[in-house]
């Protein structure tokens, strides 16, 4: 199995992953660049973004327990959420025109209810480990049975530092934003206990004031 792993943020100058507006057009710009066939994205992350860009959750419909046919060109939205925070939400996710469909990855303690949630919704959905799931094996998963070759992680702090501490991530990309948070900062890295050598490969300015940045490890 060899799998290109991309860690893909939108940062403040400082660092930081929050507590400043991104500019989500030139994000999703960047991340539609790598054509990933999936896209990692931590439960929190997903509902975070929800509550701050989706307005208010409408309610689920017929056509919700229905896997969406879309084009093989899109990208599965692949997320763990072994505590089952987003029951009820994600049919959001289904509906987004750009996702492919959704594939959960939960553990063997998850609660059985939102199991029984996702396969009354016709949700793909993989036990990969006892409490947490078990990254080496999803990995594995999305390559055997959904062919995937490029993973495109665009997610938050937890998540993007476990793939990193692991060493799974081969390319870190960085939309570096005109602003600095200050003490406010909720550093990107500081769940990182590792100093991987990285190789500069693209550094280049967007819109004036942006910078994008693509280091490989």
């Amino acid at each position: 199995m060899f799998q290109k792993i991309i860690l893909h943020n939108s940062v403040s100058l400082d660092g930081s992953l929050t507590n400043f507006d991104p500019n989500m057009e030139l994000h999703y710009q960047i991340a539609g660049k790598y054509n990933a066939e999936a896209r990692l994205i931590g439960s929190n992350t997903v509902k975070v973004g929800i509550e701050l860009y989706g307005g208010k959750v409408p309610p689920e419909e017929e056509t919700d327990f229905i896997k969406p046919e879309r084009g093989a060109h899109l990208p599965f939205w692949v997320i763990p959420d072994t505590k089952g925070i987003l029951k009820g939400l994600l049919h959001t996710c289904r509906r987004f025109e750009f996702c492919r469909d959704v594939i959960v990855l939960v553990s063997e303690e998850t609660p059985t209810e939102y199991v029984r949630h996702l396969e009354e919704r016709n949700y793909d959905y993989h036990v990969v480990g006892n409490k947490h799931v078990d990254l080496e094996k999803s990995l594995e998963i999305l390559s055997e049975k959904y062919d995937v070759k490029t993973v495109l992680a665009d997610t938050g702090r937890i998540l993007g530092n476990l793939l990193l501490n692991q060493g799974f991530v081969s390319e870190i990309s960085l939309l570096v934003h005109p602003v600095i948070v200050g003490k406010t900062a909720y550093n990107m890295f500081s769940l990182a206990n590792m100093n991987p050598k990285l190789r500069l490969r693209k550094a280049e300015t967007l819109e004036k004031n942006f910078v994008w940045l693509v280091y490989s490890l």
